[in-house]
């Protein structure tokens, strides 16, 4: 019989979409604790002591105790990997407690693909100490010298007499360590036994190896429990009463419209709040939509749309002026340019897009309370329900629970106060679940960006100037800031929210050099425009716009983009990350566009370098082009990926291959559509993300550094991928698309403009 072969996107369309790159099911497989620990840690909440970090169970099995939580990218099993590591014990011993406020050091939010260069090295500190203290134990337990020891799956033995041993969990087994440690600053910059030295990485065994992932054959079985499907005794559920324009107010209320509806326990009003609690989920979507609120004329209104937007972005004064760059004399060198460029490019506002919406659930009794979420900041989270229901932050409990994936959209995580507030008017735990039109309307959207780059060359086609100027808005629901239900119960946010940036985020060096960002004030008030962190926050615009340039400024000189590029790279990692890119992609030098392209179908190539904490990225997308109806295919991603050290390749490819089929869909399609009222595209229908039929190939070289600390993984790869097509789409058709996303009719214009 022939062996047939069955290619990923064949795959991806005769399955129905599930794909899950890992080696999943071994003899021994250990799952993340979801219940329980084997050992109390209770009170164990100060980053010196030991038993803050871990815990030894009687038959050996390691507990690590983390509050930075997995959102499904795997970084539980890859922290589970550098303990496992560190202790010389095997992965099917170590047991991930994640996220739980009560038995977890505070080590910062979960976001910015910090998690393993943050929290990596905490985690491998505490296993070190861990380990010494235990080598210390061991010693004198077996009247031998500490570097006479080794350790072989969490037994200690004398080097040369293996006989003479002891385990572990005979050492400490069951009990604390009562230990303390040197520990110093706090979340992400806390620092945990720094004097203890870790293993040299060329003896590492575990990290750097393909370890299947911890959490998924709970998925597949079913068995695993996402914040969504938790369930407590006596929960009744809620739904929020949004109002139908933005920050209006609730005039009054009329309970009897839903005295009817069997099964309503009691309609909460606390300020601009009004919600409703009922026995079943039915019952309470049944009483959103049937209670009867007269709101307020609202007392501001949005730009008219999208196009008013990048006006009100240009023409307003900033609150906020950052510089990130300036070196040389960018006035003088433009000046004095044999060519000058100058273009302007936009990207617009674009939803989180998660495939369930926020939910959560809350049990407030008395002067405590308790809530489970796929918050991806679970102190902050913690923090913001004790503000809200005015509580010590200690007597809030906060559980982890995973998300369907979330996109920095649970770093502001509006449920569990939504939760909270109706389960201190009725009394018992309530559970919250946002329907669709409430995600879509109200979740904070990555906010849009104006960006315009002048550059100039001199006469041999060098870049003598490039001046840099993106204005945005700021974040208005991120970090500290009060939620939904806090802004309407009278909790005031900051009065101009959270501004960011003033770098371009180029890795090239130029002699003349500006870069700028001005961020322009945002409504405060409750409203479905709400901004905030979305997946590398600002990325996508900006490298859109530096690579878009750099390909300009490669066309204007009539050089290939990829030999053009290089002459500006100083940084040998980056040229490295480039030149891989290319050679994976089997790059042929020459100038864009492509030769040839006469019939209906046009194909093309395009490069994209992007960089985000230490981590440095290239692609090159490779896109076919209707130039009779401007749909865009893009066929295939190639990847290169240098993130300094990798602890788990399989689990960083199958991260690369997400971020850059989402990065895909975010250039191709998605935008937010609004009018003066608010957010008109409120479901899938109007807000469409990438299908499987449209997912391209991917193929990824992984550049490893032993030698160097680990870097951001999770969100690097999704930055340049926009960059890449819009290059790949101007290679093909000689249309350069200046404004995202890429939709069939903006193609269609800019052919035509040609």
């Amino acid at each position: 019989m022939a062996k047939q072969s069955l290619s990923r996107r064949d795959f991806l369309l005769t399955t129905g979409g599930l794909f899950v790159g890992f080696n999943l099911f071994e003899p021994t497989l250990r799952l993340l604790a979801q219940g329980g620990t084997p050992l109390s840690n209770a009170g164990g909440l100060s980053a010196d002591q030991l038993d803050s970090w871990l815990a030894i169970a009687s038959d050996g099995t390691v507990t690590v105790f983390t509050s930075k939580v997995d959102l499904g990218t795997g970084t539980g099993t890859a922290l589970g990997q550098i303990v496992a590591e560190e202790l010389d014990v095997p992965m099917s011993k170590i047991l991930m407690e994640i996220g739980d406020t009560t038995k977890s050091v505070d080590q910062g939010r979960t976001s910015a693909s910090r998690t393993l260069e943050r929290a990596g090295p905490q985690m491998r500190q505490a296993a070190a100490a861990a380990r010494q203290e235990l080598l210390t134990r061991a010693a004198s337990r077996l009247g031998a010298p500490v570097d006479r020891l080794i350790v072989t799956d969490g037994v200690v033995s004398v080097t040369g007499n293996a006989a003479q041993n002891i385990s572990y969990a005979t050492l400490v087994g069951g009990r604390r360590f009562d230990t303390k440690i040197p520990a110093s600053g706090e979340q992400w910059d806390l620092k945990v036994a720094p004097d203890v030295k870790p293993k040299d990485p060329k003896d590492y065994k575990v990290v750097g190896t393909s370890v299947p992932r911890l959490d998924l054959p709970q998925k597949l079985t079913g068995e695993f429990v996402y914040a969504q499907e938790v369930r407590v005794p006596g929960m009744l559920h809620g739904r929020v009463v949004r109002p139908p324009v933005v920050n209006s107010r609730p005039v009054s209320v009329d309970e009897t419209s839903v005295s009817s509806i069997p099964g309503v326990v009691k309609v909460v009003r606390e300020g601009s709040f009004v919600g409703v609690v009922a026995e079943t989920e039915w019952a309470a979507i049944r009483a959103a939509r049937a209670l009867k609120v007269t709101w307020s004329a609202p007392p501001s209104q949005f730009p008219a749309g999208p196009d008013a937007m990048y006006d009100h972005l240009q023409n307003t004064r900033p609150f906020s002026e950052r510089t990130g760059a300036d070196n040389g004399n960018v006035g003088a060198a433009l000046a004095q340019a044999a060519k000058k460029i100058e273009a302007t490019y936009r990207w617009p506002f674009q939803m989180h897009g998660m495939i369930s919406p926020s939910c959560a659930v809350a049990d407030v009794q008395g002067d405590r309370a308790t809530v489970w979420s796929g918050s991806q900041a679970p102190f902050i989270t913690r923090n913001g329900v004790a503000r809200l229901l005015g509580l010590k932050e200690e007597n809030v409990h906060f559980i982890y629970r995973e998300g369907s994936g979330c996109f920095g959209r649970l770093e502001p995580d509006d449920a569990p106060e939504d939760a909270a507030l109706m389960s201190r008017a009725v009394g018992k735990p309530v559970r919250v679940q946002w329907m669709r039109e409430d995600e879509h309307g109200w979740e904070p959207k990555g906010p849009p960006q104006l960006i315009t780059i002048r550059s100039g060359l001199d006469s041999a086609g060098k870049v003598t100037a490039w001046d840099y100027l993106e204005r945005t808005l700021p974040w208005t629901d991120a970090r500290l800031s009060p939620m939904l239900a806090s802004r309407q119960t009278g909790i005031r946010p900051d009065e101009n929210g959270f501004a960011i940036g003033g770098g371009d985020g180029i890795p090239y060096v130029f002699p003349n050099r500006k870069a700028a960002a001005a961020t322009i004030s945002w409504m405060m008030n409750p409203n479905p425009l709400r901004t905030g962190n979305l997946r590398a926050p600002y990325g996508q615009g900006r490298c859109f716009a530096t690579e878009s340039h750099m390909d300009e400024m490669a066309v204007a000189t009539g050089m290939d983009p990829v030999e053009f590029r290089l002459q500006y790279l100083a940084d040998k990692r980056a040229a490295d990350v480039l030149r891989a890119a290319a050679e994976k992609a089997g790059w042929r030098p020459r100038p864009s566009r492509a030769p040839g392209g006469n019939g209906n179908i046009a194909t093309g190539r395009g490069i994209a370098m992007s960089g985000l904490a230490g981590t440095v990225v290239a692609q090159v997308a490779e896109v076919e082009v209707n130039k009779t109806t401007g749909k865009v295919l893009v066929r295939k991603v190639t990847v290169s990926h240098d993130c300094g050290i990798i602890v788990n390749p399989d689990g960083l490819r199958n991260q690369i291959e997400g971020n850059v089929i989402q990065g895909a869909s975010r250039a191709l399609m998605e935008e937010v559509d609004f009018d003066a009222n608010g957010v008109k595209n409120l479901n899938w229908v109007s807000y469409p993300i990438i299908r499987f039929r449209e997912v391209p190939d991917v193929e990824i070289v992984l550049i490893n550094q032993p030698q160097m600390a680990p870097m951001g993984g999770g969100e690097a790869s999704s930055i340049a991928t926009g960059a890449a097509i819009a290059n790949a789409i101007f290679d093909a058709v000689g249309a350069r698309l200046r404004r995202a996303p890429f939709t069939p009719a903006r193609v269609l214009q800019a052919i035509r403009a040609v």
